[in-house]
């Protein structure tokens, strides 16, 4: 079953450090933060290689951006997960 945990820094940096993301979904909005976009999402989190799986865009401006890791080095894919939005196109 999947578990989604939208906004929680705290809870996704835990999961990645411990090796449990299976996917890092990535929604862009187009905006220039310019100072109040100061702190790193992920600042202080291992390197991970990621490898693109999925992407969509919404409205003409929004991009869903959907990577699963991957070893480092390596360009295999890992197994999508069952409910891939893929197929949900």
């Amino acid at each position: 079953m999947p578990l989604r945990s939208p906004g929680s820094l705290s809870v996704n940096r835990a999961l990645m450090a411990a090796g449990l993301a299976d996917r890092l979904q990535v929604t862009i909005f187009p905006v220039v933060s310019g100072r109040t976009g100061t702190e790193p999402v992920f600042g202080g989190a291992a390197d991970v290689d990621l490898e693109l799986l999925d992407s969509r865009t919404f409205d003409g401006r929004r991009q869903e951006l959907v990577y699963g890791p991957c070893t480092r080095g390596s360009s295999a894919r890992p197994e999508p997960p069952q409910d891939s939005r893929a197929d949900r196109r």
